[in-house]
């Protein structure tokens, strides 16, 4: 990993990283809520500098998190010699994470947070911190509520970091997750109103990684009762069209217990149940 010396950063990017250190180095000690994504990947490194062994990464496991997430985020802690507890959550106990109601992340993200306070009390850690970012403050994100309930420590949107900042500063630290595509938790392709169940859960996720293992990388499976609605960037749906590949996914999301499969014509977008929601629940 590229040292904080040979950083080449512009000056606007180097002041936002020179501004979370700070706020880092002022909390003192921190347990970080660890998916293995951009955000909180960056988070974690910039804390490593910042606080050495007063770090320690919590990743929150239950069946919405696919293991190919959990193994790459216990290959990035022990890279970099940060402690790392994986402690399960199991959110389909609350009714309104089942039911999928439109605050569903309210509850996936309290229980997260709660075992991370837990872990920071075991191991005598004064703060907890989740990955948001600015970009996270204009869309609907009620676990943000979960956080602020927790007092969960925001460092990146306290640093005034975009997503587009967090990706090009951790190309220049080395980081491997610099580009790595956006990701959100499998219950997130289900519509609101849909309840969710483990055994859906499982579908998506096979459903998914059939396609990333066909080189579709940045995709997603929504699902619609018994349908599968694929999205993928524009740019990949000739490919994904293409008659080889078009019926072996057709006929393997077939086998997974999808009864019609669908193309979303509009290609991939983060955040796209969203649309389904009035605008007052925003």
């Amino acid at each position: 990993m590229t040292s904080k010396a040979e950083y080449e950063l512009s000056p606007e990017l180097g002041d936002k990283l020179n501004k979370l250190r700070d706020y880092l180095k002022e909390l003192g000690s921190l347990a970080v809520c660890f998916s293995g994504g951009v955000d909180s990947s960056f988070l974690l490194t910039v804390a490593r500098e910042a606080l050495g062994d007063r770090v320690v990464a919590v990743t929150g496991v239950d069946a919405s998190v696919p293991e190919r997430e959990v193994e790459e985020a216990k290959a990035f802690c022990k890279e970099r010699g940060v402690r790392h507890t994986i402690r399960a959550v199991n959110p389909l106990k609350e009714e309104g994470y089942r039911n999928n109601s439109p605050n569903r992340c309210y509850y996936c993200k309290r229980g997260i947070f709660t075992e991370a306070k837990r872990v920071a009390d075991e191991n005598g850690i004064k703060y907890i911190a989740e990955g948001s970012n600015m970009d996270d403050i204009g869309d609907y994100r009620p676990g943000l509520k979960a956080a602020a309930e927790l007092s969960v420590k925001s460092p990146l949107r306290e640093a005034g970091l975009y997503k587009s900042d967090i990706r090009l500063i951790s190309k220049a630290m080395g980081l491997s997750t610099w580009s790595k595509p956006a990701y959100a938790c499998l219950a997130s392709r289900f519509a609101y109103g849909e309840k969710i169940t483990e055994e859906k859960l499982r579908m998506i996720d096979r459903a998914e990684q059939f396609l990333i293992e066909r080189g579709f990388f940045e995709e997603r499976v929504r699902i619609h009762g018994n349908i599968a609605r694929i999205e993928v960037p524009p740019v990949d749906i000739p490919r994904l069209v293409a008659d080889e590949i078009r019926n072996v996914v057709y006929e393997e999301f077939k086998r997974i217990g999808f009864l019609f499969v669908t193309l979303d014509m509009k290609g991939y977008r983060t955040g796209s149940m969203n649309a389904t929601l009035p605008q007052t629940s925003r």
